[in-house]
């Protein structure tokens, strides 16, 4: 079997992992969120009116510092929202599946033996969300 279809195989694993289901899943639910959509929306709007007010040669001080503010309490919204929540640490736990697998594959490919090359760098503890990158 060459390496591609391997992958393909790789990716079918990937798709039976809980990690996966629980991304998936809370996928799903953020779309049928109507107030998180609301949210969202109100946010690329303003996010939207921000930019082309910056682009403006005359730039309104007080309307950027308002849309500003607005918008950062969007995002603290939609943040806080149990639908965003619930998505971010499933997001969080397929991103670290993702690096791991990654890790291995990166390690293989510059020549470390697959079957004991660390799947996570060293002093890596799993969660992107704390972690300044992977090198």
């Amino acid at each position: 079997m060459d390496a591609v279809s391997m992958a393909r195989e790789l990716g079918k694993l990937i798709q039976q992992d809980e990690r996966y289901k629980a991304y998936v899943n809370a996928k799903e639910v953020n779309d049928k969120d109507e107030e998180l959509q609301k949210l969202i929306s109100d946010f690329e709007m303003k996010r939207y009116e921000l930019n082309m007010e910056m682009t403006k040669t005359d730039k309104d001080a007080d309307k950027l510092k308002e849309l500003d503010g607005v918008i950062k309490n969007l995002y603290g919204e939609i943040m806080v929202n149990p639908s965003m929540a619930q998505f971010n640490v499933a997001k969080n736990a397929m991103d670290g599946l993702l690096a791991e697998i990654n890790n291995v594959i990166t390690a293989s490919a510059n020549g470390e033996d697959p079957e004991t090359c660390p799947s996570k760098p060293s002093g890596c503890s799993g969660s992107c969300s704390s972690c300044g990158g992977c090198h």
